[in-house]
């Protein structure tokens, strides 16, 4: 007979119903076989009282049971569990308790991606890791953003953007968005040339998906943001690398490709090239859109980066100058302000937004309309602008600090460029150093140095990666420093 006494394990002090533990745990036996097909229950007077439980308790239990088709009632006759269940995998008998499944393998077959990148972080609090540059979070300007969603949240009417809305975006967001953009960085669109997207990610992954099949061409740097190749890559396509200087990617390499090869699109990251914080020449940027018009291709440009400047004003992006309709512009608010809010925008003629559009519908049916919102009036307010003139006086010390440390303090072992923009420096280490080396040494410092082999995708053995510094304070700088310092000194033995 089975041992309902010891086998039911009741806690009173939860928040789950005790009626509901009580089936719970019977539909655990049931499933396992302790109790098959068509044996009888227990009355609920007996039950209870083998329990200690009220009566009413295991007869909610069985109606429950007998809702979900786990067992029948049967008059005069008293209740068993279903005959026509099927048997499951048998277990050895133990005292409930929750499953527990710690095998890492699933019970089917399904497909892995042997290009995705595996990211991994870090939490320990007394641990410094390397970012490839992202803002402080410590000064998101959250007191004015939890202003602005409270105020949206206690309008009347804020139920009416509570339902399902436009796969474009929230249209308030696009109409502040066209014309901060229009005003900031020189475009020419409506709100029809605009999608909203939850970080530049997405608008680069979307534009994969529109642009690429297997085999199609697309141009990118011999170094390159490797997200973006991953996003390519993915799609099956077939990345050709040229190579990027002080001027950023040599377009003249790209047009030879032009003159051979039907090439679909061309990725860059035209205001400070990521990894290498370079930024894309005038002459180069004019050459590229001549190319673009000529050999019909696609130019995907991220412009990630364009509010941090520190020598002088922003360079206006390609799609400034784009008479051709050829640029794909992708930029977010997730950099400026915080990763966290996901607002980023994808900007292209109004037939590829259209679709674009469409296929986000199909994998995020839409953004976070409240959020939306509170950006709206959060730019419109000019509230980003006055975060983005704080901020960037705080990463332009930081820069300042940082650069100056590195070459104080780590010439022995490496060279860079001050970088004029942007948040992160481009390091090269000098032979016999190796970031290997660097990598295994730093993790007995508490350094963590990061995926630092994504910057080479290419294997260049350029021995180089790109380290941010305004996600650090003055403190945290000069702790990074002599962190790293440690690390490279050590691994020279």
């Amino acid at each position: 007979m089975f041992p309902y006494k010891t086998s039911f394990k009741l806690q009173k002090n939860t928040t789950q119903p005790l009626y509901l533990q009580l089936a719970n745990q019977f539909i655990f036996y049931i499933r396992e076989g302790k109790l098959p097909a068509k044996t009888k229950l227990l009355g609920s007077r007996m039950l209870s009282e083998l329990l200690s439980i009220h009566r009413k308790t295991v007869v909610s239990c069985y109606e429950e049971l007998e809702l979900q088709g786990w067992v029948e009632s049967i008059p005069k006759k008293g209740t068993f569990v279903k005959g026509d269940l099927p048997l499951l995998r048998q277990k050895d008998f133990n005292c409930f308790e929750e499953e527990k499944d710690t095998s890492a393998n699933t019970g089917f077959s399904f497909y892995k991606n042997e290009v995705f990148l595996t990211k991994e972080t870090v939490k320990n609090h007394d641990w410094t890791v390397i970012n490839d540059g992202i803002s402080d979070t410590r000064l998101t300007p959250t007191v004015e953003i939890g202003r602005i969603y409270r105020k949206i949240c206690s309008k009347k009417d804020i139920y009416k953007h509570m339902s399902y809305t436009s796969t474009y975006g929230h249209e308030k967001l696009r109409e502040v968005l066209v014309d901060y953009l229009n005003s900031t960085r020189g475009l020419k669109i409506t709100k029809d040339n605009l999608l909203i997207t939850r970080g530049s990610q997405m608008g680069i992954w979307l534009s994969a998906q529109l642009l690429l099949k297997e085999k199609d061409i697309i141009v990118v740097g011999v170094t390159n943001y490797s997200s973006a190749d991953i996003t390519f890559l993915q799609t099956k396509a077939t990345l050709l690398r040229i190579p990027v200087d002080k001027e950023g990617i040599c377009t003249n390499e790209l047009e030879n490709i032009c003159k051979t090869s039907l090439i679909k699109a061309v990725y860059i990251t035209s205001h400070h090239h990521h990894p290498t914080t370079v930024t894309l020449s005038a002459e180069r940027r004019i050459h590229l859109l001549n190319l673009a018009r000529t050999y019909n291709f696609a130019v995907i440009e991220d412009d990630y980066d364009y509010d941090f400047n520190y020598n002088h004003a922003p360079i206006l992006p390609l799609a400034s100058h784009d008479k051709g309709k050829n640029v794909i512009y992708i930029g977010s608010v997730c950099k400026t302000v915080s990763p966290v809010f996901r607002i980023g925008y994808l900007i292209a003629s109004q037939e590829f937004v259209k679709e674009a559009s469409t296929y986000r519908g199909y994998v995020d049916r839409q953004g976070d309309a409240l959020l939306e919102l509170t950006f709206a009036e959060f730019i419109k307010s000019g509230d980003l602008d006055r975060h983005i003139r704080k901020v960037l006086k705080i990463y332009e010390q930081r820069r300042n600090l940082f650069c100056k440390l590195l070459s104080n303090e780590l010439s022995e072992y490496l060279v860079f460029e001050v970088p004029k923009g942007g948040m992160a420096i481009w390091v090269t280490l000098k032979q016999p150093y190796s970031w290997e080396k660097a990598e295994k040494e730093a993790l007995k410092y508490k350094l963590v140095l990061g995926d630092w082999k994504r910057y080479d995708l290419a294997e260049q053995q350029h021995n180089s990666i790109r380290i941010g510094f305004a996600s650090y304070n003055d403190e945290e700088i000069y702790e990074l420093i002599n962190k790293l310092k440690s690390a490279l000194k050590n691994s020279k033995k």
